[in-house]
């Protein structure tokens, strides 16, 4: 078990810290928005390229070979559309791509020629063109509306209306707002996008996976977590889906790799998409995660991941439908645990509370703050009462259709020819409807009956038990007699049988069918769905008027501190476009452990007789054997680096993202954060806070060694 000092601060630096935090982050803190960076001077800290050369919005930049690639970053190697990103982000097309005769998984993909890569299905591609600011056309109307929920709709339906007009103006690109500070700040981004993304090569998962769940989140870590991916367009540059007329897309920038590497001291910087972060959020929002909803999501996400290796363990076929789920789940919720402990560790919640107190008490004390905050810090408390009374429930509904894939699918066919009979045109009708049949497509093709009805009567079973105010109504009428789980699961397994929903040639011809006929069914999946919809229904307007009254709140709390502190500071990571920058660092948070930034070749050798996750990949052991490292090989040692250890502010989304020498070259990619700095959405700091990647020259060693793909070297000019 991973331990780390608790910091315990009185209440002077306590006070310290609430006056600091207000400001702009320091040089190794913070993850900036574009925007920021002209701000910044990177020169002090390390560069040694043109500054103006990452981000130039008058001109070509580092900005431009970053790609979004779905929930991840990555960057393009080449002028042929060739991507690095994580095996991790790949993972979801390649077991998509797999079965029991291409187990893609386990063996790895390699397309020697274009004409053999293969779709990554499930992947678009997002290139970041322009942004703007447009806060004042979101709150246009809005910010006259009294009524918290109305006034949150009218948030919406501006965002909505902003987005249509943007997109109709700039056809074939993605416009979207993002959300700075939450009610105060709105920017709109334009981006490229890319549709057709295939698969060039996914190295074997004992590299890419190395060390497997045993060593997620952790260091010293020896994990080959890379892949490549190509991006095509159509003859004529614009977007497309696969076609075999297709072409490599040709990008703007390509990033040039350093096979030399980094070395212990080294300035690094980041460039990527990462999720979301919290550090701007008042304590109750932070107690509501520790107390329910982290705990509430590990612990469920850990028994479903039990549960889906069990029905696996037989079965190759299942084993390789459920592999996918069960990472994602899994990194989930060693990251929740990870969070929790952090929590603990920091006594975050209490050191933020104290911080609220004193922002409360200066607004008490200050006439001009006390006439607009006097009761922002009361409300807040009181809307989280008003939370934490649900809390259970609420995260009940959140995960029991992404538990059903039925349900799922259910929900999807209601809510899409609901869309249809609202529609005014009949373009507009065909357009939803096709979108509906490629979404329920995607949920019935991985839809496995055994998995849905061992997690579902699991979540049944639980909910069963939960309190008087917080009871499921659903249940009360198909599950009143069920009081085993075994009871549960003979009811679905009948459902099943009975559905049309288990049949998706059925579900198709249902899209675009009559939505009042569709509630009249007979059909027990359906009239399950519908019965949770409605009680989810019943409690919307509540919800509505809360997430509104949240929504001024926070917006509140951001201007008080700024206010208080005389300073602006940075937004919350947001999945928009970000810098970070750092060193290569080690570190030490137990007496007399010192963590060293970069790990060899020798570590994942030594690790590989623990047996578990750390299975060794025989054409490494022999290379290793014969000392063949070519120009790889460490000055100091006969060994090759294979991942480092730096300072830098990430988060999720940041998977996947190009790290950077000080000339902006490539030198390896981000993968992870060490267990400490699951922590980081909430709180940073240089002495726990390290992300981790692989080494680049470990990821051209595998690929000119293990792969003897030296065609892709020499696309990325390396070789």
């Amino acid at each position: 078990m991973k331990t780390f000092y608790r910091i315990t601060l009185p209440a002077f630096l306590v006070l310290l810290i609430l006056n600091q935090s207000f400001k702009m982050a320091r040089p190794d803190e913070g993850m900036f928005p574009m925007s920021e960076i002209s701000k910044l001077d990177l020169k002090k800290a390390g560069l040694r390229m043109n500054q103006d050369n990452i981000f130039n919005p008058e001109g070509i930049s580092l900005t431009d070979a970053l790609v979004r690639v779905g929930g991840c970053t990555g960057s393009f190697v080449s002028n042929e559309g060739l991507m690095i990103t994580n095996h991790h982000c790949a993972f979801g097309s390649v077991q998509a791509a797999s079965s029991p005769a291409n187990d893609y998984i386990t063996n790895g993909f390699l397309a020697r020629r274009k004409e053999d890569e293969i779709v990554a299905k499930g992947l678009t591609c997002k290139i970041t063109q322009s942004y703007e600011d447009v806060s004042a056309l979101v709150l246009a109307s809005a910010n006259q509306i009294q009524d918290p929920a109305s006034r949150l709709l009218k948030i919406s339906e501006n965002i909505k209306s902003i987005e249509a007009e943007e997109n109709k103006k700039h056809p074939g690109m993605s416009c979207e707002i993002s959300e700075m500070f939450t009610g105060k700040t709105y920017v709109l981004f334009r981006y490229q996008i890319i549709k057709d993304v295939r698969l060039v090569y996914v190295p074997q998962r004992d590299i890419g996976e190395f060390g497997g769940e045993s060593d997620n989140w952790e260091w010293p870590r020896h994990t080959g977590d890379f892949s490549f991916l190509r991006a095509y367009v159509a003859p004529d540059g614009s977007p497309a889906e696969y076609s075999t007329n297709n072409i490599p897309y040709t990008p703007k920038k390509h990033l040039i790799v350093n096979p030399e590497g980094v070395n212990e001291g080294d300035f690094v910087f980041i460039l990527g998409y990462p999720g979301r972060t919290f550090r701007n959020m008042p304590a109750r929002f932070l107690r509501y995660q520790e107390k329910y909803q982290m705990p509430y999501i590990a612990t469920l996400y850990e028994k479903q991941i039990a549960t889906m290796k069990l029905l696996g363990k037989d079965n190759k076929d299942l084993e390789i439908r459920v592999a996918s789920r069960i990472k994602q789940l899994a990194n989930v919720s060693k990251n929740y645990r990870g969070k929790l402990e952090g929590f603990k560790n920091l006594n975050l919640v209490q050191q933020k509370s104290d911080e609220d107190k004193m922002m409360a008490n200066k607004i008490q004390e200050e006439s001009e703050l006390n006439a607009n905050y006097a009761n922002l810090m009361k409300d807040i408390d009181l809307l989280y009462n008003d939370l934490d009374s649900i809390a259970i429930q609420s995260l009940w509904f959140n995960q029991i259709f992404s538990a059903g894939e039925i349900l799922n699918a259910a929900s999807m066919l209601i809510e899409t020819n609901e869309r249809i009979a609202s529609a005014t045109s009949d373009d507009e009708k065909d357009k939803i409807a096709t979108a509906g049949k490629n979404k329920l497509r995607s949920i019935l093709t991985a839809m496995h009956k055994d998995v849905d009805i061992a997690l579902l009567s699991a979540m049944i079973k639980d909910a069963q038990a939960f309190p008087i105010n917080q009871k499921v109504s659903a249940l009360q009428v198909y599950f009143k007699r069920s009081r085993s789980e075994d009871e549960i699961q003979n009811i679905l397994k009948k459902w099943w049988g009975q559905s049309r929903m288990s049949k998706p040639a059925e579900v198709y011809a249902w899209v675009g069918s009559d939505p009042v006929l569709l509630r009249k069914s007979k059909d027990p999946i359906l009239q399950f769905v519908y019965a949770l919809r409605d009680q989810i229904q019943q409690a919307k307007p509540q919800a509505l008027t809360r997430q509104g009254k949240l929504n001024q709140l926070f917006a509140a709390y951001v201007d008080a501190k700024m206010k208080i502190s005389g300073a602006q500071f940075i937004p919350d990571a947001n999945a928009t476009l970000r810098l970070t920058f750092g060193n290569v660092k080690g570190y030490s948070l137990q007496d007399a452990v010192q963590y060293k930034p970069i790990t060899t070749l020798a570590g994942m050798i030594e690790k590989a007789f623990e047996g578990g996750d750390y299975t060794l990949n025989p054409i490494i052991a022999q290379l290793f054997k014969s000392k063949s490292f070519g120009r790889y090989q460490m000055k100091d040692k006969q060994d090759v680096p294979l991942a480092i250890l730096y300072n830098t502010d990430t988060s999720g989304g940041n998977s996947g993202s190009p790290i950077m020498d000080a000339d902006g070259k490539l030198v390896g990619v981000n993968f992870d954060r060490a267990y400490p700095a699951t922590i980081n959405d909430f709180a940073w700091n240089d002495r726990y806070s390290r992300s981790i990647g692989v080494d680049i020259r470990f990821v051209l060693w595998v690929t000119e060694y293990v792969a003897k793909a030296d065609f892709l070297l020499h696309e990325m000019k390396v070789k």
